[in-house]
């Protein structure tokens, strides 16, 4: 069930990226479209490079942290190590910044143009364990999608 809604949602990103090429006004109709059809978040969105730290972009959700350090906090972590985190327990995560103490987990994915990070996309739930392999496939599916969109 799942797999068919994030296809379904990969199709919608799709069709609201053709023939945009404006990278903040992407990212903000994104984290729209994230948090309009993902239930149980709090935040959804987009940190960007700057240097060696991320900077808060396009986002929905109550106010966040503005700068991120690489290497810092899960954000941080997924952009130093250009990979995914998925973190069913912030709390447990050592040297998680916490920008709103509602979260309990968060999954965080790498935003590639021509190998190199240029972003994260940032997505938070009050839940513990709310997402799954099923949920890290489909956000990362989105999230090559957006990526193809804009850079291919």
């Amino acid at each position: 069930m799942k797999v068919e809604f994030y296809r379904t949602l990969t199709r919608q990103v799709e069709a609201l990226m053709a023939g945009e090429d404006d990278i903040i006004a992407a990212m903000a109709n994104f984290s729209a479209l994230i948090n309009d059809n993902l239930d149980d978040l709090n935040w959804a969105g987009f940190y960007i490079t700057k240097g060696e730290q991320l900077v808060l972009g396009p986002f929905q959700g109550k106010v966040a942290c503005t700068r991120i350090p690489w290497g810092k906090g899960v954000c941080g972590t997924a952009a130093a190590l250009n990979q995914t985190q998925r973190v069913a327990d912030v709390h447990q995560f050592e040297g998680h910044i916490a920008c709103d103490s509602a979260s309990n987990s968060e999954i965080v994915v790498p935003v590639r143009q021509n190998g190199k990070v240029i972003a994260v996309l940032d997505i938070d739930s009050p839940s513990l364990h709310r997402f799954d392999q099923d949920d890290q496939d489909g956000i990362e599916l989105l999230v090559k999608q957006f990526e193809t969109c804009l850079f291919d």
